[in-house]
C-alpha cells in the first residue's frame, strides 16, 4: 500500500473518462493505495474547467488526500527549474512544484507525462497509453 500522487493529466482523464484512467485508479485503491494532490493540481485543473465540470471536478478533488506545498517542496522545486534551466531544460513551474511535492513526500508521481519529469530523485509510477 503506497500514498500516490497524481499529475494533473491523470485527473483530467478522469473527470473526462479518458483512456481507461477511472478504471486504473479503482484498481489502484481496491489494492489498497491512497490517491492525491496537491494545491497546484486543484489551481491547473480549475484553470481549465469546462462549463458544467465543477460540481464532479469538486467532489473528486475532494475525495484525494490533500498535500501541501510546504516551503521545502517549493525550494526542491525551484531548484529543480534552476538546474535544468542550467542545462539548457525549460521545464514548466506547476510540474516542478508537482515534482516538489512528489520529492518532499518520498512517494511516486503517477503521469504519462514522463518526459516532463527529469528529475532522478523523483519516483515516476508511468501509466500505460491508452485510447
Amino acid at each position: 500500500m503506497a500514498l500516490l500522487l497524481l499529475d494533473t493529466c491523470v485527473i483530467i482523464d478522469v473527470l473526462r473518462n479518458k483512456r481507461g484512467r477511472t478504471t486504473l485508479l479503482r484498481g489502484l485503491l481496491e489494492q489498497g493505495h491512497l490517491l492525491a494532490c496537491c494545491a497546484v493540481n486543484v489551481a491547473e485543473i480549475y484553470a481549465g474547467l469546462r462549463p458544467g465540470e465543477e460540481a464532479a471536478t469538486g467532489e473528486f478533488i475532494e475525495s484525494l488526500e490533500q498535500l501541501p506545498v510546504s516551503p521545502r517542496a517549493a525550494r526542491r522545486a525551484g531548484l529543480f527549474k534552476r538546474d535544468y534551466a542550467q542545462r539548457g531544460i525549460t521545464l514548466n513551474l506547476g510540474d516542478v512544484l508537482i515534482a516538489g511535492v512528489a520529492a518532499d513526500h518520498g512517494i511516486a508521481l503517477l503521469t504519462d507525462n514522463v518526459k516532463d519529469f527529469p528529475m532522478p530523485d523523483v519516483v515516476l509510477f508511468p501509466l500505460p497509453s491508452v485510447q
